[in-house]
């Protein structure tokens, strides 16, 4: 948990689907607000952030964890597919934490969170639609950093590599996998930081990509192979 959360508002696609999770799960939170909200639709953005202010009063902290990953994320996907991928992993994303952050700037001070994925770092040839997505959520995210300095919100962004979770079942895990409570513990441990930062969950996949980022192309494919 991250220290001094008490009170939180959930945006979901599907509520019931929540609701259900929470009876057998519950948060050890004073108060839990759930919203159902599409990420796609964005006009539903506004409406989120005064739901939250009118649930929460001063909205500390905003994390965005919008995404799909798409089994057949290449060549075979269909042009209405990769919009569909490109629209849930970055366009939806994207104008949403715009609205976000336009709120906390008139607020005056708030934390953004905003999870990516180390595959937009470099895309593979099996991922290559997924990883271009998140690419352009991560290039976002770091120019919204910049934009918001001096205005009293800090932007972190979370890369973490395979996730073990309900988006990779069926997939082989990746060197390096880790889980959703890590990444979890990753975040809770970062959102105190007084300025942006760029987390990579493991932290070692960091200087890993700083130095595959810059191999060869056809290197690149031997390495990433139909992974």
């Amino acid at each position: 948990m991250i220290d001094g959360l008490n009170s939180a508002v959930l945006a979901v696609r599907d509520t019931a689907a929540l609701h259900l999770r929470l009876e057998h799960e519950p948060l050890p939170l004073r108060s839990i607000t759930v919203v159902e909200w599409n990420a796609l639709d964005s006009r539903a953005h506004l409406p989120l952030m005064g739901k939250a202010a009118l649930a929460l009063g001063q909205i500390d902290l905003v994390l965005c964890a919008v995404g799909s990953l798409g089994h057949s994320a290449g060549t075979d996907m269909s042009a209405d597919g990769a919009a569909a991928l490109f629209d849930s992993n970055f366009t939806g994303p994207a104008t949403a934490l715009t609205e976000a952050a336009r709120h906390l700037v008139e607020q005056g001070d708030g934390t953004i969170v905003v999870l990516s994925s180390i595959a937009g770092l470099r895309p593979r040839k099996s991922n290559y639609l997924y990883g271009s997505a998140k690419a352009g959520l991560d290039s976002f995210a770091q120019g919204l950093a910049d934009g918001l300095a001096g205005h009293g919100v800090r932007v972190h962004l979370i890369r973490p590599g395979f996730v073990t979770s309900k988006m990779t079942t069926g997939l082989k895990p990746a060197p390096f996998a880790t889980t959703a409570e890590v990444v979890a513990e990753a975040i809770a441990s970062v959102v105190t930081e007084p300025q942006s930062q760029i987390v990579h969950v493991p932290r070692a996949l960091g200087p890993i990509f700083a130095v595959l980022k810059m191999a060869p192309r056809p290197l690149w494919r031997r390495i990433a192979g139909d992974r």
